[in-house]
Parts: structure tokens; sequence; C-alpha cells
């Protein structure tokens, strides 16, 4: 972990010091390629399905139900992406959020999977190589990112934050799990690289603070695909 980025100096070894404040991460919810089996990658145009958008909506729920007796002022943030946008639309309508407000940034983006990027799972059968216990991809796309890549640009994204605010983050499946494993201070995992929180299916909701992760809404939706 490259702790040597402008601003960041509040790390510790228990996680990333959030001066206190909570950010709410999860992932979108299920999307046209999920269902239909196919690579997303940083695709930024796959859109929910009708199961992505009830995910949304159970988690906007269960972060109301999580916030209750507070009214809390809340930055929302997602990956530019229309499947995280439209995800944190839904959840931030249940908390009372402005989404007009809401902050996109690139690197909060799915894993690149270069020149796999919309290919479906089956055609690659033989090339990709998945850990199905840990559902982390093994095989590196060509031209793609590997974890370590994923980690780096999540580390200066993460150098550029104030903490001044609770937040609600919507970002991806792979990605997530390197953001979660960078706030509380995950070992790099001895395969990747890169610190990566278990996975978690799609739907769930996680309450990070101050290097701690409370898992407060499991979703009823499948394991990451990217």
């Amino acid at each position: 972990m490259d702790l040597a980025i402008s601003g960041w100096d509040r790390v510790n070894m228990s996680g990333i010091d959030t001066k206190g404040k909570r950010l709410f991460i999860a992932r979108h919810g299920e999307t046209i390629f999920n269902l239909a089996g196919r690579l997303q990658g940083d695709h930024a145009h796959t859109p929910l399905t009708r199961t992505g958008f009830a995910q949304a909506d159970e988690m906007g729920k269960a972060l109301a139900r999580h916030l209750t007796g507070e009214q809390p002022t809340l930055d929302l943030i997602a990956s530019n992406t229309d499947r995280a946008l439209q995800t944190l639309s839904v959840v931030a309508e249940h908390v009372g959020a402005d989404w007009h407000q809401a902050r996109s940034d690139a690197r909060l983006r799915e894993i690149d999977m270069g020149e796999w990027g919309g290919a479906w799972y089956r055609d690659l059968a033989g090339e990709l190589e998945i850990d199905e216990t840990e559902r982390l991809f093994v095989t590196v796309a060509p031209g793609g990112e590997d974890y370590r890549d994923i980690a780096k640009r999540l580390e200066h994204w993460l150098g550029e934050q104030k903490f001044d605010r609770d937040a609600v983050l919507i970002s991806h499946g792979m990605t997530s799990r390197v953001l979660r494993g960078l706030l509380v201070g995950a070992d790099p995992h001895p395969r990747f690289g890169a610190p990566i929180a278990e996975g978690l299916p799609q739907g769930s909701i996680v309450q990070i603070r101050d290097g701690v992760e409370d898992v407060f809404h499991i979703g009823g939706g499948e394991g990451e695909k990217a």
C-alpha cells in the first residue's frame, strides 16, 4: 500500500481514520449483464434489471432502518456508471438525500476487463480462471487490471477524502471489496497482493467507521461478478 499520498495521513494499524464518520458501502443492484452472464468490467452503460431495482430498494430500506432516529447530512458518492448511479438514486430517496448533489468518480469503477469487457463468461471457458470459493478472478484479462491496480486508484481516491460527513457510496463487486479491505487495514491477499474484503451477496450494505466494519444488511443476490 502506498501511504505517501498527499493528504492521506489518517492510516493506522486498524485501518483508515475516518474522523468518526461512517461510510455506507454497497455494490450496485443486479444488471442486465449480471443476469445474462456477461463480463461488465468498467462498462459505463449496463442498466439495472427489475431485480436490481428491488435490491436497491431493499438496501435503501435497510439504511433508513439503520439510521432510525437520526437525520444525518449524507454525502452521496458513486462510480460514474449508470448502474451505480441508478442504485444510488433509489437508496438516496429512502434516506431523504438529494441525488442531484451526488459526486461520481471513475476511480470507483469496476475492475477493467480489457479486451474481455462485454464478453460472455461461457465464451471464455478455459481462458478465464475464477477462484469459485473466494469469487475472485485469477486470470488478468488482456489489457485489463489486477487487484493491485484497483488498490492503487482507490488509494489515490481515499487520499483526497476529507471525511467531513457520513457518506453513502455505491461501487462494484471487486472494487468495493478492495475498498473495504483498504478501509479496515486488511493485509494484502497472499495470492493477489492487495487487501480484499470478504465477498457479500448482491444487495448487501456495510458500515465502516475508523477501520471497523459492520455488515448490517445481507442481500439475497449472487456473489460478485465483474
